[in-house]
């Protein structure tokens, strides 16, 4: 199910897991690759495709949900503050909501609208964590490097989860682990 508004969001009956990132991260695709399903989620190449917040109902125990990107997208400067603005609020007003998850490019580390979002967390007090994404494009030091860099910028922040996590929705490496890590989540 997808929303346009506020008022159209499905009841708060079943614990969220929100998919947070800039455009063209990864989360549709990090979707796809959780729940095992290779379209549930629509992805696209073009950046700023998701414009709502889409609602996946997994074994009617929980919900994935998929939000907006922020940053580059190839839409109007007041569209991509509409879609952009209804992901804000979904995450601020949603009792349900046990933990985000913002997604990181790997091959491109924190960059400064990855640092807003993590200011808008601490500020809502949102838990989240971070999940690196697209981890099957860097060598094994590369990739250790941005795992270290990325723990140290979230180590003082209060909302943020401790553990960074590293996945790649193409090859499956560190699915299994996101899986276990939205479910204790949920069942907090």
């Amino acid at each position: 199910m997808g929303a346009v508004r506020m008022d159209g969001l499905p009841p708060a009956d079943l614990p969220e897991v929100a998919f947070a990132g800039r455009s063209n991260v990864g989360k549709s695709s990090l979707i796809n690759a959780v729940t095992g399903r290779t379209h549930l989620a629509r992805a696209s190449t073009a950046p700023g495709r998701t414009r709502e917040i889409n609602f996946f109902v997994a074994d009617d125990t929980l919900r994935l949900v998929d939000l907006p990107g922020y940053g580059f997208a190839k839409v109007s400067r007041g569209e991509k503050n509409k879609f952009q603005n209804l992901g804000r609020a979904y995450l601020r007003g949603r009792p349900n909501l046990k933990r985000a998850y913002l997604l990181i490019d790997s091959r491109h580390g924190v960059k400064d609208l990855d640092l807003e979002a993590m200011e808008a967390f601490d500020l809502a007090a949102v838990s989240y964590q971070v999940v690196l994404t697209k981890v099957d494009k860097l060598r094994g030091r590369d990739l250790e490097q941005v795992h270290a860099e990325t723990t140290r910028k979230i180590a003082r922040r209060p909302a943020a989860f401790p553990r960074v996590l590293a996945t790649s929705s193409e090859k499956g490496e560190g699915i299994p682990e996101l899986r276990a890590e939205i479910l204790a989540a949920c069942a907090a």
